[in-house]
């Protein structure tokens, strides 16, 4: 099945509100403000430029494995920089095909250089798990005889 649907579309459903962070910001208040808002990554912006993600899983493996303070640490040591990133034209299936080849959960969404939105794994299954209740719904309908088109 060919998901249809870009990610402008998912964002208009979604909202596009984002959490992000300054580079200079201890790690310790950027895990805060992911616990507070119930996420999972923030996006490090300074000047309106996207400069790189803090995630969960950079926490873990570049501060806590590693034996560093949260309390001490600035994200600007600890961020992942090679960020892949999505335009509000790209498609769902391309965000889930880059989320699987590149083994990450977060999409930051550009228009330009500006950050206009973030997608997650979890908002690409839920775009996914609805495309497919739709098709089905379409298919009852079509087979029942009810189907208006």
């Amino acid at each position: 099945m060919k998901i249809a649907g870009t990610v402008a579309s998912l964002l208009q459903e979604k909202g596009t509100e984002v959490w992000s962070i300054e580079p200079g910001a201890l790690v310790f208040d950027a895990i805060q403000l992911l616990a507070n808002q119930n996420i999972g990554a923030l996006p490090v912006v300074e000047d309106g430029e996207l400069l790189g993600i803090f995630s969960e899983r950079d926490y873990t493996r570049k501060v806590m494995l590693r034996g560093k303070s949260s309390r001490q640490t600035r994200l600007r040591e600890i961020i992942s920089t090679d960020v892949i990133t999505v335009e509000p034209r790209d498609t769902i299936e391309n965000c889930m095909h880059l989320m699987t080849e590149h083994r990450i959960r977060h999409l930051p969404v550009l228009e330009g250089d500006r950050l206009v939105g973030i997608v997650s794994i979890g908002d690409v299954v839920n775009w996914i798990i609805s495309a497919q209740n739709t098709a089905l719904h379409q298919m009852e309908a079509y087979i029942s005889g009810s189907y208006p088109g």
